[in-house]
């Protein structure tokens, strides 16, 4: 299947760049120079991942990415500023799972498209036989009232559904896996990113970790389910 890719950047060389590079690996390529314009595309054509600029006119990156956490959970990749460690913050905060820094090697962003794609239509159950999870045996992970089910893509919290991004599905998933033993948040990263982990790296696992304790109700100090060890990484115990 084809994927379908949403490119939104008012600089428009930029914006033509990404779809060159990912109209040549086959995607289906939605380009968009405004915001809202592209808000449109994503309240009426079904996407599997979302690349948005950070700094545009008419409604920024940050408000593009939370009205489309409003009711999509497909990757979302920023586009931030070079250094700009708030951008990154902010973004993955308000769910987007992944970021590159301006100026980016085309290729580095396809394989972080790829990288995300892969993630999510293997896990999702909307792709059929590609969304099965071969590799493990039982469909839900259960932890206390926490459920996880992984080839249906669903989380439930007692009776209540969570709705997880793609990143945030994928480190509870491997936290309930490896429950009782601490994982490192430079193991976390390397699973799910598959990419070279540096000091800056914790910054996105901490952000994540934070967001899944919101949507868990946990608490940072007497934590039910995801717990800190200080210096080492993450565990789940219960």
């Amino acid at each position: 299947m084809q994927e379908r890719i949403l490119v939104v950047d008012d600089e428009v060389e930029i914006a033509d760049l990404i779809e060159t590079y990912l109209s040549a690996e086959d995607y289906t390529v939605f380009k968009f120079y405004s915001a809202r314009e592209a808000l449109e595309c994503v309240n009426t054509t079904p996407l599997d991942l979302a690349i948005l600029d950070v700094m545009m006119p008419d409604m920024d990156g940050f408000a593009l990415c939370h009205k489309i956490r409003e009711a999509h959970t497909w990757p979302i990749i920023m586009l931030t500023a070079k250094d700009a460690e708030t951008d990154k913050i902010a973004g993955l905060t308000l769910g987007a799972d992944d970021y590159v820094t301006k100026p980016f090697r085309p290729l580095e962003l396809v394989a972080r498209v790829r990288s995300q794609l892969r993630r999510y239509i293997k896990y999702n159950p909307a792709y059929g036989e590609e969304g099965t999870d071969k590799e493990t045996p039982a469909d839900t992970i259960l932890c206390g009232e926490l459920a996880l089910n992984v080839k249906a893509h669903t989380c439930f919290l007692g009776d209540e559904p969570l709705t997880l991004t793609p990143t945030e599905f994928a480190i509870l998933r491997i936290l309930l896996e490896n429950r009782g033993s601490v994982v490192s948040s430079e193991a976390l990263f390397h699973q799910i990113w598959q990419d070279e982990y540096y000091s800056k790296s914790n910054n996105t696992i901490t952000v994540h970790i934070r967001h899944l304790r919101e949507k868990l109700g946990d608490n940072i100090e007497r934590p039910k389910f995801i717990k800190t060890i200080w210096g080492v990484g993450y565990k789940i115990e219960t």
